[in-house]
């Protein structure tokens, strides 16, 4: 069956050849306007009209549009999937109905909804359990126009790398080791990293490490782990699932303090989409049902280390688990 999962478009091709540490990716787009959403209205039966997909755009959330691209155009949908670089470049338009389904993070989107009702200010809605984090995110996705649908097993949790060589200099083995040296670091993370629990704010607030410089290189990006391996930076931001850094001579530093929220991996959807299409919430809900976040550690490696295509690897998980 065809794949309609459409790949990034870079200005030099040279840069993608020098950067790229995985799979081909799905299309990226830095356009804050869906791909026409809501395009064919199933109501909850056997298949048929079109559903746009979007995320953004990392190992693991490629991996997981290529599953719902896969699921759904099995069923007979017509699926067209575009990631991007950073969750304000889609969530009002899936919001809206511009895209569909959506990748997405319990505690992520949670943070990010709270604090666009309320402020950067607000006080943390999340926590490190998942159906919590849920139930209180809940009227912020009604209010927004967005539905999550069931969180899966699998989690990807924000971690936090530095080289073997600095490690082993500094005897760093926790990210409160980091704190204890005193000195100050430089973050190659995502671009929303200032401020958020999770990240920037965390490491300060709570681990007293002195953040001197957020470069926002990207979540796991080969720009983030050159900029660690050069001495540019001298931490990186990834996931837990990151097949890469080992290999790549990196060392993930514990959350030893736990600032990390239930960061399982949900779809998410326009709500009056999913409403008229159940069938779609039943597809997408069957892959949350199954994926553990051991396989999605595996499924990583092979995009990011054996660079292997998301759309194979997905396809091969899930004809194995019997969902294709």
């Amino acid at each position: 069956m065809g794949r309609r999962l459409q790949f990034a478009t870079l200005a030099a091709a040279g840069l993608l050849l020098a950067t790229a540490c995985g799979g081909e990716s799905l299309e990226e787009s830095d356009d804050d306007a869906g791909s026409g959403g809501s395009g064919g209205s199933n109501g909850g039966g056997g298949g048929g009209g079109s559903v746009s997909i979007t995320g953004q755009n990392f190992a693991g959330t490629q991996l997981m549009a290529a599953m719902y691209t896969a699921v759904l155009e099995d069923a007979g949908y017509d699926v067209s999937a575009t990631l991007v670089g950073t969750r304000d470049l889609y969530i009002d338009d899936l919001g809206s109905g511009q895209y569909d389904v959506a990748t997405e993070y319990v505690a992520g989107i949670a943070d990010f909804l709270n604090v666009q009702a309320n402020g950067e200010d607000a006080e943390s809605i999340t926590t490190s359990d998942a159906e919590e984090t849920l139930s209180a995110l809940e009227p912020l996705a009604q209010e927004a126009g967005i539905t999550l649908l069931e969180p899966s097993e699998a989690a990807d949790a924000n971690a936090y790398f530095v080289t073997e060589e600095f490690a082993q200099e500094n005897s760093l083995t926790t990210l409160s080791d980091l704190a204890e040296l005193g000195e100050p670091v430089v973050l190659a993370a995502a671009p929303d990293c200032e401020g958020r629990p999770d990240c920037e704010a965390g490491l300060e607030d709570v681990y007293g490490i002195d953040i001197a410089e957020v470069l926002p290189l990207g979540y796991g990006e080969p720009a983030t782990k050159s900029a660690v391996e050069s001495g540019e930076a001298q931490l990186g931001q990834s996931g837990t699932s990151d097949g890469t850094l080992s290999e790549a001579g990196f060392v993930l530093l514990e959350d030893d303090m736990g600032i990390q929220p239930a960061q399982n991996l949900v779809p998410a959807a326009n709500t009056e989409f999913i409403e008229e299409n159940e069938e779609v919430a039943d597809l997408l809900n069957e892959i949350s049902a199954t994926l553990t976040t051991e396989d999605l550690a595996a499924l990583t490696v092979q995009v990011d280390v054996e660079r292997q295509r998301p759309e194979d690897v997905a396809t091969t998980y899930l004809e194995e688990e019997g969902l294709l």
